[in-house]
């Protein structure tokens, strides 16, 4: 963990004054930059321009470092090298855990709140081999693909990146993975402690989880969902943007199905992430489901009419031409197995 020791590369004055021109109101970052470019330096702009009190700078900082915290600035040694080069990056961040993982390779899985289990067990997975293969995950700590990939990348790195103050718990109930990140990995913040999370802090949030990574990875986007503006920043900033396929009848791959269809890079595993990148590929293996479940031809009529879009119990029922008992009897088996997903409306798909 980080030992606490100050490595900054900026004098402690200049990091002071960044630090209170980061925090003046109307002073956003691309204005942070525009005034460091015109005054030279933030000690010199903040002599014209009207900036925060140093009283308030010193009782956040104080209030950080109680939580052993600490602002990364602009200019600092810990301040993550791909985010600097961005035009509008952010002045300031508040971090909890190690700054380490900053100097790591890194990628950024995203997507749907209300994933499928599906596409959280794909987060999970490909978070897992992306991590034995030496990458950081970032991501923005919401329910669903986000939380998979995080809990998946506990071991080998995970950097939660979040739309409030980082003293603030946002989902409530990820409390205690949030803790465990803060604990074993790093939570990162734009937004001032004890700020709460506002609509317009997910899109300043969403382009750093991107500036922070070589490539985002998106999984399940509606068509209006924030991955898909996650995706837009990584575009924009130069990153690669690789998008997991769904079922054109889902409409939780409408969006990730339109980036694909925009030059996305379409990704089966995490095989197809690393050879963009110039890594070394992992052995492709068959998934644990691929099994067959042993039974007779109805059955196997059964698991073949299932896929990955829901459908309905009755349907299966008519469509194999076996009794209702028959197809709860496979259903079962292969919710046994973890390779069925229920759905609203006594519908049913493979995972």
């Amino acid at each position: 963990m980080f030992d606490g020791t100050p490595e900054m590369e900026l004098a402690p004055e200049e990091r002071r004054a960044r630090l209170r021109l980061a925090r003046s109101a109307r002073i956003g970052p691309v204005t942070f930059h525009e005034a460091l470019a015109h005054f030279g330096s933030a000690r010199a702009a903040c002599t014209t321009l009207a900036t925060v009190a140093e009283a308030s700078i010193e009782r956040e900082e104080a209030a950080l470092a109680a939580q052993a915290g600490r602002f990364l600035v602009f200019g600092d040694a810990h301040y993550p090298a791909a985010l600097a080069a961005l035009p509008d990056a952010p002045p300031v961040l508040s971090a909890l855990g190690d700054p380490a993982w900053l100097a790591r390779p890194m990628l950024a899985i995203v997507g749907a709140r209300d994933a499928s289990l599906a596409g959280r067990r794909f987060a999970a997975d490909l978070a897992t081999s992306l991590g034995a293969s030496g990458f950081v995950i970032a991501s923005g700590l919401a329910r669903g693909i986000d939380a998979a990939a995080h809990e998946a990348s506990l071991e080998t790195g995970t950097v939660a990146v979040l739309a409030c103050g980082v003293d603030q718990v946002y989902p409530p109930h990820h409390a205690a993975l949030q803790a465990a990140i803060a604990e074993r990995g790093l939570i990162l913040s734009e937004a001032p402690l004890g700020a709460p999370p506002t609509a317009r802090a997910f899109p300043r949030r969403n382009r750093i989880v991107s500036g922070l990574s070589a490539g985002v990875v998106v999984i399940e986007a509606a068509e209006r969902s924030g991955s898909l503006i996650t995706a837009q920043r990584a575009a924009e900033q130069g990153r690669e943007v690789f998008v997991v396929p769904g079922s054109p009848m889902d409409p939780r791959y409408a969006g990730s199905n339109g980036l694909i269809r925009d030059g996305a890079i379409l990704v089966r595993d995490s095989n197809d992430i690393l050879s963009v990148l110039g890594r070394p590929s992992t052995v492709r293996q068959a998934p644990e489901n691929a099994k067959e479940i042993p039974g007779d031809e109805a059955s196997a009529r059964i698991v073949q009419a299932l896929g990955a879009v829901p459908t309905a119990v009755d349907e299966l029922v008519r469509r194999c031409q076996v009794s209702a008992a028959a197809v709860s009897e496979v259903l079962m088996a292969l919710e046994l197995e973890g390779r069925l997903e229920r759905h609203r409306g006594n519908r049913v798909s493979l995972i």
